[in-house]
């Protein structure tokens, strides 16, 4: 097998690298990267390992970090204060990571394609001063990898995911313990009764507005980097990169946007990317259905059968429907060439 690092996700084929992504998630996938390349705050390379005929088998996207704006990715927020990788090996966003191997390889070539993408990953890392990690690892990904690191794999966040049978939201909502079923219903009949006017766009046509709603959201989280300027800009080079696949459910009052959320359908799977609203609003269960009840009517209608809820109030998410896993992070704690520590 032959290893090589490459500077740009334009340099491997997509469908080549969906053939690997497409199981992964949307965050994986070849437009999200794309897309990624074009943040300054990192500079991105890609480490693939190929058979002999050149089949592509097995991959990460890297990133040397020079300035992380999001609390979540930075280390010295969620990891041991010894431990200070300035490379992430995987997905850089959206909280769901894996390395990607090629479907159908057994035991034995998973494995040797994993060492030999962890030593590529590392001599990156090594040639520019650094070590490595492997932040918000599903858990399938983190016991793969695991054994390739020196430490234990942490504990950094809880994951929701949703599971959506048969074939609309009324099979959903059934699926439901009956007090929840009660629950749900109340809150569409509820939100349905105020009349909001509610609409599907692309995202490129509403990044302004959508912008505004974010950075109201993240500030009032204490992000004070993420003004306006900042969310809008971030929407704006995401829709650019996803194109018709970002797509937004919106909820107006008039001509003023109140609320949304922009998701994507990837896979079998629906991702919700953001959700936001303007709080002071008088909408009931606004955020409810925004963040549940329309993505997963949306989903039905596009033949997916999950929504990824994500991190951060599990329990309410628990309480529709999610099943529950947890994400974590490895981390490398040795320089290219130096056999993993144990114990």
């Amino acid at each position: 097998m032959i290893t090589t690092i490459v500077e740009s996700i334009h340099e491997v084929p997509a469908a080549e690298w969906e053939h690997l992504a497409r199981p992964a998630g949307l965050y994986l996938s070849h437009p999200w990267l794309a897309g990624e390349e074009q943040d300054p705050t990192a500079t991105c390379a890609y480490a693939l390992v190929r058979d002999l005929d050149g089949t592509l088998l097995a991959a990460a996207p890297l990133y040397l970090v020079r300035d992380e704006p999001n609390d979540g990715y930075q280390p010295e927020t969620v990891l041991p204060p010894h431990l200070r990788p300035r490379v992430i090996a995987g997905a850089r966003r959206g909280y769901h990571n894996s390395p990607l191997t090629a479907p159908g390889l057994g035991p034995a070539r998973t494995d040797a394609c994993l060492t030999l993408l962890r030593d590529a990953v590392r001599g990156f890392a090594d040639r520019h001063g650094t070590t490595h990690w492997w932040p918000y690892l599903t858990a399938p990904a983190a016991t793969r990898l695991g054994p390739l690191y020196p430490d234990p794999a942490l504990h950094l966040e809880d994951d929701a995911l949703i599971p959506l049978p048969g074939t609309g939201i009324d099979d959903y909502i059934c699926s439901l313990p009956a007090q929840r079923r009660v629950g749900v219903r109340r809150e569409r009949r509820e939100f349905a009764a105020a009349a909001v006017d509610v609409r599907r766009r692309a995202l490129a046509d509403c990044f302004e507005e959508a912008g505004v709603l974010l950075a109201g959201q993240q500030q009032g989280h204490g992000h004070d980097r993420d003004g306006i300027d900042a969310m809008t800009g971030l929407l704006k080079r995401q829709a650019a990169a996803m194109g018709g696949d970002a797509r937004v459910v919106a909820a107006y009052d008039e001509h003023r946007m109140i609320g949304f959320c922009l998701s994507y359908h990837y896979g079998s799977t629906t991702w919700i990317r953001a959700v936001a609203l303007d709080r002071r609003h008088p909408a009931p269960h606004l955020y409810f259905n925004l963040m549940y009840y329309l993505p997963i009517e949306d989903a039905y209608a596009h033949g997916t059968t999950a929504l990824h809820a994500g991190m951060t109030t599990v329990e309410a998410k628990r309480r529709r429907g999610a099943e529950v896993s947890g994400l974590y992070a490895l981390v490398d704690r040795d320089s290219a060439g130096t056999p993993p520590r144990r114990g």
